[in-house]
């Protein structure tokens, strides 16, 4: 289970949770007011989110190509795009 904390107390202690997510890859939740407001991740953890949020990118666009309707093509999508 992560760690709570508040923002208040986190900046108090801020090299101290810097340790225990970087060397202990335990994940720190901060909050304000009680809600949940961010949290810090190890490197090792934010990867493997960005490598699940591509993931589930790119399963998106091809589940996107099956469906019908007009293709665009890239030139004109990146030009609309301003790509």
């Amino acid at each position: 289970m992560p760690t709570k904390i508040s923002t208040a107390d986190a900046r108090k202690q801020f090299a101290d949770l810097i340790n225990k997510v970087a060397y202990a890859k335990d994940p720190v939740i901060l909050t304000r007011r009680g809600k949940p407001l961010a949290a810090l991740v190890s490197m090792e953890d934010l990867k493997l989110l960005e490598d699940l949020k591509e993931r589930l990118d790119i399963e998106d666009a091809w589940k996107a190509r099956e469906e019908p309707g007009e293709h665009i093509p890239w030139e004109k999508l990146r030009e609309e795009l301003d790509l």
